[in-house]
């Protein structure tokens, strides 16, 4: 993952720690004071709450600590994490430009290309003007890299 992803998850992970946690820890102190806590719905949703929570604090700390920090830049020869690149299919002539990004941070529709996608796995180690078998459920996609950078 790039250092900015992994910030991002650092700064995600502070958040639900302190205030994500004071948050729910109040709706449980407020839950309690309704009084029966067998039959106090708001009490077993905010423990739901915690649940989920909890659970997605835990996700985080081990993506974070099994996560290997891209620090240097991409290589500007060659399609690798972070790089931008421009690419034509040579069967409908259709040519795009993606950045390749960790999978967390993939958004199609803003041009940002999971790295872990069939599409990058083939453009990784291309340089501009090469040309990489694509495969999908569809077929075979031709693929010329036009662009770097």
């Amino acid at each position: 993952m790039t250092v900015e992803s992994h910030q991002a998850l650092q700064r995600e992970l502070e958040r639900l720690e302190g205030e994500g946690r004071r948050e729910i820890a109040e709706r449980i102190k407020t839950a309690r004071e309704f009084g029966d806590l067998k039959e106090n719905a708001e009490y077993h949703d905010a423990k739901n709450s915690q649940s989920l929570l909890e659970t997605k604090i835990l996700t985080l700390r081990d993506k974070l600590m099994r996560a290997d920090v891209q620090e240097s830049a991409p290589p500007a020869d060659v399609v690798a994490l972070g790089t931008r690149v421009t690419m034509r299919d040579e069967d409908s002539g259709r040519e795009d430009t993606l950045t390749l990004v960790p999978a967390m941070d993939a958004q199609l529709s803003e041009g940002k290309l999971s790295f872990e996608s069939p599409m990058a796995r083939a453009l990784v180690g291309a340089s501009a003007g090469s040309s990489v078998k694509v495969p999908t459920p569809r077929g075979v996609r031709h693929i010329t890299v036009i662009a770097l950078g």
